[in-house]
């Protein structure tokens, strides 16, 4: 099997442990769970929808970081911009962490398809 294309879930659907309804579960838990900076901030109301906006508009036009342009233009501070990616970070759930969660694969499962995954990868793009 050539894996240098495919997707973890893409795999493990090959290997018939999930279905395409499995991986839509798992990347709705994903979206679910992983917020991007300006919705931590606007959850603490530390910015509004309407600050979250301008700053996507500064972004689209500077390609600047979210957290470097809302410091810039007085929207938050280091501290807050700090406190929020660590949040991000510590929240971060990843797909082979959302099957787990759902109960759809076991954690030893997981780890054993990783592995051959990666071993795979590895072996394919050699």
């Amino acid at each position: 099997m050539t894996v240098s294309y495919l997707f973890f879930g893409r795999f493990l659907q090959k290997k018939g442990l999930l279905s395409f309804e499995d991986i839509y579960k798992a990347r709705m838990l994903q979206k679910r769970n992983n917020l991007k900076i300006g919705e931590f901030a606007r959850n603490r109301g530390w910015l509004t929808d309407e600050d979250i906006e301008k700053i996507l508009i500064i972004q689209e036009e500077s390609f600047d970081k979210f957290g470097d342009i809302a410091v810039k233009n007085h929207f938050l501070m280091q501290t807050q911009v700090d406190e929020l990616l660590k949040h991000q970070k510590d929240e971060y759930l990843f797909f082979g962490e959302a099957l787990v969660r759902l109960g759809i694969i076991t954690a030893e499962q997981l780890i054993e398809n990783l592995k051959e995954f990666n071993r795979l990868k590895v072996t394919n793009n050699d």
